[in-house]
């Protein structure tokens, strides 16, 4: 029987390793934390459950395609549930908008702020399910290991002007400032700056209005369980609290991946979950291939980082939806400062995740669990010291939080909390930076230019995961499983 190595149990990770262990190959996931789940880590402090993200789940039918390789059923390990709206964003003049799929409603959204822009984002609608086939539904799943496959694609990216930033796309279906951002900010869910990020990125739209938006009861945590599990129960092998140290080549192939603890395993084949930097310039470092590599990925722009503060709180919030978007005063300029500036603003825009609104077993009877999420430079743009700016911060989200939402005691409130921040990422996850998302998706970082879901060198090792094709997000990570499986087993799969 052909073997495989699976470093890192992220999301990708588990997806690829799933695909192989259904097409027969014993694969072994060697996971460094004590839990599976990678950035879909989970904490359970004083009775409250924190999913450390992500937390949107869109295209289910990506992860049902996982336990129907080998005959089952994700319901067997798994309960999605949708939410609606999917999310509501607001503004701080208090306008409030809410987003789903269901088209009477969301025309009724659209004309409280425009009327004339009901007809554009009709336009703007058909235009992102373009995008969407074309670079999601044909390319999604395809590793591009050559230029040649990325000169086949041209045509299609440039008959939908994928050069143009997503903002810029927008603007030209809709007028209303608010729209623009109500549209455009979804490609900072994948680390996209969403002024730089290829119209491509448009075709989220699309995926959510075909797919809808949805939550794993218990939370993401319970998305990562059920895939074990379902690993597990094909014949799968999971190491847990194991950093990999090493990955040992022997001329242009691995040889074994080697173990902080002493374990050695050999492989037909190994693929790297973890962050693109960290496999070629620490575990690769013995090799010319991975310092050259890593010399190459170095020289490349990475996503932002985020800082994040989990807390749970006394009292239930029945009028606060599952996921909101507050936006701050700017749009424009705040991404600048994040983006280019490596500056920590003053006003920041933010993420709030409720999963009690759908879920209130996440946290004890009578009580709520949250977190707010802001983007912030990565470590190489912004100069800041977290271990003195981050107690700060967090006092100003929970303030900034408390006034959007009008609880004005939330803070007395509060049972527990912590903050998650760039310098975590960096140490938990090896992130580069402490980026969150990896390459940013810009373009020149996207498709061919992405780190290969294979090796140009060292033939029998893949990478699967954000920093390879197509990118971040659930269904980026799960889409480069499908692609890159789909190399691995022309080589590994039994005749």
């Amino acid at each position: 029987m052909k073997t495989a190595i699976v470093i890192g149990a992220g999301f990708g990770g588990l997806a690829l390793a799933i695909r192989l262990q259904s097409a027969g190959v014993a694969t072994t996931v060697v996971e460094s934390r004590d839990k599976p789940g990678g950035r879909a880590y989970y904490w359970e402090r004083d009775g409250f459950t924190f999913d450390a993200g992500p937390t949107v789940i869109t295209d289910p039918d990506c992860l049902k395609e996982l336990w129907a390789l080998s005959g089952h059923d994700i319901a067997e390990d798994v309960e999605l549930v949708p939410v609606s709206p999917f999310y509501r964003l607001s503004w701080p003049d208090g306008t409030v908008f809410d987003y789903s799929n269901d088209e009477p409603a969301l025309n009724a959204e659209i004309a409280k702020l425009n009327t004339r822009d009901v007809e554009g984002y009709r336009r703007f609608l058909d235009y992102s399910a373009g995008v969407y086939r074309e670079g999601y539904l044909k390319l999604g799943a395809v590793p591009f290991l050559d230029f040649t496959s990325m000169l086949k694609a041209a045509p299609a990216l440039a008959r939908y002007q994928a050069w143009r930033s997503v903002y810029s796309i927008v603007s030209g279906y809709v007028q209303n400032e608010k729209l623009r951002e109500a549209l455009s900010f979804h490609t900072l869910l994948v680390g996209g700056n969403p002024m730089a990020t290829s119209s491509i990125y448009a075709l989220i739209h699309k995926l959510e209005k075909d797919g809808g938006v949805w939550f794993a009861k218990g939370g993401t945590n319970r998305l990562v369980a059920g895939m074990v599990r379902h690993f597990e129960r094909i014949g799968g092998t999971l190491r847990l609290g194991d950093p990999v140290g090493e990955i040992e080549t022997r001329g242009d192939r691995v040889a074994a991946v080697r173990t902080r603890s002493g374990w050695r395993g050999e492989a037909d084949a190994v693929a790297s979950n973890a962050d693109v930097v960290h496999s070629y310039r620490d575990l690769l470092g013995g090799s010319a291939r991975g310092r050259k590599a890593a010399r190459g990925l170095a020289r490349k722009r990475f996503s932002p980082s985020l800082f994040v503060v989990h807390f749970g709180v006394r009292g239930t919030f029945p009028e606060v939806p599952h996921h909101s978007i507050l936006f701050g005063p700017r749009y424009k300029g705040l991404l600048d400062d994040i983006y280019k500036n490596g500056a920590l603003a003053d006003d920041f825009s933010l993420y709030l995740h409720h999963p009690t609104a759908t879920d209130p077993a996440m946290a004890p009877a009578g009580h709520a669990t949250f977190y707010a999420l802001a983007p912030v430079p990565h470590m190489g743009k912004g100069k800041i010291d977290w271990d003195v700016e981050g107690e700060r911060f967090a006092e100003r989200i929970l303030d900034a939080v408390a006034e959007r939402l009008g609880i004005p005691d939330l803070q007395e409130r509060i049972v527990t909390r912590f903050h998650y921040a760039p310098t975590d990422f960096a140490a938990d996850l090896n992130a580069h930076l402490g980026s969150a998302f990896s390459l940013e998706p810009i373009l020149t970082q996207s498709a061919w230019f992405r780190t290969h879901n294979r090796d140009d060198v060292i033939g029998n090792l893949y990478f699967v995961g954000a920093g390879t094709h197509p990118g971040a997000g659930i269904p980026g990570v799960v889409g480069s499983a499908k692609a890159t499986a789909g190399l691995m087993l022309e080589q590994l799969a039994p005749a």
